[in-house]
């Protein structure tokens, strides 16, 4: 009992692997010197491969992440190419910042301890991880501005096929046919991006346009079957309508005269 909750580490504790903290971030190094990115708490990158990359400004001496599941429960995030940079921009990878400060993964999260003070402005944190196809959600570790800079030809503006919560986010589309989704300020508790293809909706138009072609030939089938029917039914004189006046009147029944 004391195994499966956890309070002998046995399960869902440890440390996150070597190969882990210093793989290779998708897409490249992550953007330390943009000057965009700069400027904002947390900008996360998402990549066609169903990845993302993150960038966080921390105000504080750590961040704990993690994803949240269908129970309300928490479930550490399975974060990779962990980077670290200080305030004068020097950067060290994912093994280095254990060293330095703390990588740890419980069964709730992962928790990760900056070096020296932490509070310092300037330094951040930068992670990968996996996501959902045509989807992202993800909690907000920290508050403040935020951008989800999209994989190239996507959006995320017609209803049923894109949502973008929290509300109030402003859209762009860079050089590169990137949706960037921005918010001044995110006080909700998650956020959350759900994005399309243009080809998607020519593809659920055309499957659309073929359903309604098939209905439509069916109840044109079905009604035709019926007006057979009943040719053939007349042809049989089973049709046949009777005149009453012709079958004369022959009183009340018996008893009720």
């Amino acid at each position: 009992m004391l195994a499966l909750s956890g309070c002998t580490g046995l399960l869902g504790g440890g440390s996150v692997s070597d190969d882990r903290l210093d793989a290779e971030p998708p897409g490249g190094e992550y953007a330390w010197n943009d000057s965009v990115e700069s400027e904002l708490d947390a900008r996360i990158t998402v990549h066609d491969d169903a990845t993302f990359s993150a960038v966080y400004a921390v105000d504080g001496d750590r961040i704990e992440l993690y994803r949240r599941d269908g129970l309300g429960g928490q479930n550490p995030l399975d974060v990779r190419a962990v980077r670290y940079r200080y305030p004068n921009g020097t950067v060290i990878t994912g093994t280095e910042l254990r060293e330095r400060g703390a990588v740890e993964q419980t069964r709730d999260e992962v928790r990760i301890e900056l070096p020296g003070e932490g509070d310092v402005e300037g330094d951040r944190v930068a992670f990968s991880a996996e996501s959902t196809p045509k989807r992202f959600s993800l909690p907000t570790y920290v508050e403040g501005s935020y951008e989800v800079v999209l994989p190239p030809n996507r959006r995320a503006s017609l209803p049923v096929f894109g949502d973008v919560n929290p509300n109030g986010a402003t859209t762009a589309v860079d050089d590169r046919d990137r949706l960037h989704v921005s918010w001044d300020g995110v006080e909700s508790d998650s956020v959350i991006v759900q994005f399309y293809l243009p080809q998607d909706i020519r593809i659920f138009g055309g499957v659309l346009a073929l359903l309604l072609v098939a209905g439509g030939g069916g109840l044109l089938y079905y009604r035709r079957q019926i007006d057979r029917l009943r040719e053939r039914r007349e042809e049989m004189g089973l049709d046949v309508d009777t005149d009453t006046d012709d079958l004369g009147d022959d009183g009340p029944p018996p008893g009720m005269g």
